[in-house]
């Protein structure tokens, strides 16, 4: 699969490399695909780089990881999504990491569906941080990697790749509960850092 990474820094960089390195074609896009930053990413991952609309446009999926602030500016840029999928991974962070700016009523995953007409938003891999993503072993189980969208082939195709990650990928329903999964986000990082739990931390999903 062709995937594109919007926003190529501790998350998308993480997971373009292990999807690179499972046998994708993986574009990282980037407003400076010639950086050093971008040649190191390049040549540690196998990937190759791209400007955001070049990355958007050549993609069948793209992963959408930018810091909150700058999502809308970059995801209004990117030209026609209509039809592909995108796996919306932001989170709504104060900048002090103490709380949500949006929630409740909405959420990130809701906010970036309205600025991609088209585009078939499933919200995913948010809820952990970039080491978990970076390996997900924890013995013989497998942490929870909850995801959410209105277009259930969207969501198959996303589950697929959560699963070649080694989470387990659970469908928490439609992109609504996006409302619930950032929050959940939230809890993540208040252990690990707030509680003290440091950040070789995850969840597990329980079925009896």
């Amino acid at each position: 699969m062709r995937i594109g990474i919007i926003g190529s820094g501790n998350v998308g960089g993480t997971l373009g490399q292990r999807w690179s390195k499972a046998g994708h074609q993986v574009i990282f896009g980037s407003r400076n695909p010639s950086s050093d930053e971008m040649r190191q990413l390049v040549a540690h991952s196998g990937g190759r780089a791209a400007s955001f609309q070049d990355a958007a446009a050549e993609s069948e999926l793209l992963l959408l990881a930018t810091p909150w602030p700058a999502t809308q500016s970059v995801v209004t840029g990117l030209g026609d999504l209509n039809g592909k999928v995108v796996i919306d991974a932001t989170n709504p962070l104060l900048p002090d990491l103490s709380g949500l700016e949006i929630g409740t009523s909405t959420s990130a995953g809701e906010q970036v569906a309205g600025w991609t007409p088209g585009a078939r938003v499933v919200k995913a891999l948010n809820t952990v941080g970039y080491n978990i993503m970076a390996d997900p072993a924890f013995g013989a189980d497998r942490p929870v990697m909850f995801y959410c969208g209105d277009d259930s082939a969207a969501k198959k195709t996303v589950a697929g790749l959560v699963s070649e990650l080694g989470f387990d990928a659970v469908d928490a329903g439609p992109l609504t509960q996006a409302r619930l999964l950032e929050p959940f986000a939230l809890l993540w990082i208040s252990l690990a850092y707030a509680q003290g739990q440091g950040r070789e931390i995850a969840f597990k999903f329980m079925r009896r």
